[in-house]
């Protein structure tokens, strides 16, 4: 690590405690969320830091390396997205800690990689929850960007949310609720599309 970079992840460990929350950290410990270390900071107080450091690969990584929550949504904001490669994102999958980070990487970092459709389908496809509720919450985001899949896409994709709306695992139903509901906004095609597939599998969410 360079020493410019390690300055700079020691002074953002230590800017946490100025914007700490108490209660919201306590709320979080209490729901499960559990970090080695967690300060409450808000995402509005986290996103003012992130435009204040820019775009910082190596920062971002060493960042996403501590087990502190506001050092890894910190990592997801200033990672450059051509800087994501997929094997990168693979990897830091496998070190996803909760439902939040999952949902904040989504939207931050993972929507707008090169490999976003990529990585999403794998995901939705996977048997595990964080990977399930990433997935969908990235196409969710490109669906909003009006980015439309081909046949093959929608029948992937189609198949997979609406086994998942059957998921005792609710984090993953409400994620493919999300991306169902961004898709039939797609269009009126798409709308007529979901609305037949909820149907027939005895499902409306509309």
């Amino acid at each position: 690590m360079k020493q410019e970079t390690h300055d700079k992840l020691r002074q953002i460990k230590q800017s946490f405690r100025s914007c700490m929350n108490g209660v919201t950290a306590q709320s979080m410990r209490e729901k499960g969320t559990n970090y080695k270390i967690n300060w409450g900071v808000s995402l509005l107080d986290l996103n003012r830091m992130a435009s204040e450091y820019g775009k910082d690969a190596e920062l971002a990584t060493e960042l996403w390396k501590e087990n502190i929550r506001e050092c890894k949504i910190l990592a997801t904001l200033i990672m450059p997205a051509e800087d994501m490669y997929l094997d990168l994102a693979t990897l830091w999958m496998e070190q996803m800690p909760t439902v939040e980070m999952a949902e904040l990487a989504a939207f931050n970092l993972f929507q707008y990689i090169e490999d976003a459709p990529l990585i999403a389908y794998r995901w939705i496809a996977s048997e595990k929850e964080l990977e399930q509720v990433c997935g969908y919450m990235i196409l969710a985001r490109l669906f909003m960007r009006k980015e439309e899949p081909d046949d093959r896409g929608i029948n992937e994709f189609l198949d997979q949310a609406l086994a998942a709306l059957q998921s005792d695992v609710p984090s993953v139903s409400r994620a493919a609720t999300t991306a169902i509901r961004r898709f039939s906004e797609l269009g009126e095609e798409y709308e007529k599309i979901v609305t037949g597939a909820l149907k027939a599998s005895g499902f409306s969410l509309f």
